[in-house]
């Protein structure tokens, strides 16, 4: 089969790895622009570049007022489908047009929940039990095609966001290689399922508005805030007039304390035990601004937070 492959960030990797490895002709991939980043603001290109490259595969870069030029080369390249993983911008239809098998995409939920950016971070914020992998014949719409294939797992106590988009990477791959073979050999379900609307939950762009902690919440659900929001932008709280990071916790306890939202109870050897709206939050993980990620052992050892300190939003 030839293919075109759409992507940019890390999740998007193994599924281009899955392709090359089944032996698919790819003439083209396409991703996002080379970013600034990091503290010295260098270019750095995305993940799928690097892989593209490692692989020999001839790449360009969608940017801003390119979309006209990239639906040239995609045609010119005259794929069977355009497998669309975590790329990044919106395919018109002159594009979702061109592939014989039209563009196929790999998205991080169980459509039609969690349409849009950010579907595992805000699967896990709201408490899902469940999340998967969904792959969509793509539309004008934004993650509404008709779905070709789902894949559902668990969602673990303790799984953060980078954890779960990790191992869903995984499994998307392998579940785009076998649903390509099926439209190939012109399956039953080629046509695909349409989505029921009445299901529908988007998941917008992550920012930073997100991060504050709200310890007036549940131990639970101030637990799903700071792991649906690790690695980025992470949950903040302030400690004295610094901002730092809890980048781990985990309930304590679902009894309510009766002491202020956001008090220490305790300082205990795996971290802080602090007071929540309901129940107390186990403080495992801190960090520094600028700085990385410490056991709250390690951080405590340089900065001690005695018991009946305010941790505030």
């Amino acid at each position: 089969m030839r293919i075109v492959f759409m992507g940019s960030p890390e999740f998007a990797v193994p599924t281009l790895d899955a392709l090359v490895e089944s032996r698919a002709e790819i003439p083209l991939v396409v991703t996002q622009p080379d970013r600034r980043a990091g503290r010295g603001r260098l270019l750095e290109a995305t993940a799928v570049k690097d892989a593209a490259r490692g692989h020999g595969l001839p790449v360009v870069e969608w940017g801003v007022g390119d979309a006209s030029r990239v639906t040239q080369l995609v045609a010119d390249a005259a794929p069977d489908a355009v497998v669309v993983a975590a790329f990044g911008h919106i395919l018109r239809q002159p594009l979702l047009d061109a592939p014989r098998l039209g563009c196929i995409n790999l998205h991080a939920s169980l459509l039609p929940r969690w349409r849009g950016v950010a579907p595992v971070h805000y699967a896990i914020m709201h408490g899902d039990a469940w999340s998967g992998v969904s792959i969509m014949r793509m539309d004008a719409g934004v993650d509404t095609g008709p779905v070709l294939a789902q894949l559902a797992v668990a969602i673990e106590p303790e799984e953060t966001a980078g954890d779960l988009l990790d191992r869903l990477a995984g499994l998307g791959a392998d579940l785009m290689v076998r649903t390509l073979r099926g439209l190939e050999a012109g399956a039953a379900t080629q046509a695909g399922t349409p989505q029921n609307e009445t299901g529908a939950v988007y998941a917008p762009k992550l920012n930073r508005s997100l991060s504050p902690l709200r310890w007036e919440r549940s131990a639970v659900k101030v637990h799903n805030q700071v792991r649906g929001l690790q690695p980025w932008p992470g949950a903040t709280t302030y400690l004295a007039d610094n901002q730092i990071k809890i980048t781990a916790a985990r309930p304590w306890s679902f009894h309510t304390s009766g002491a202020e939202p956001g008090t220490v109870l305790a300082v205990v050897d795996e971290g802080l035990c602090v007071a929540c709206g309901e129940g107390v939050l186990l403080v495992t993980g801190l960090q520094n601004p600028g700085k990385k990620p410490m056991t709250a052992a390690e951080f405590l050892r340089g900065c001690p937070i005695p018991a009946g300190t305010r941790l505030r939003s």
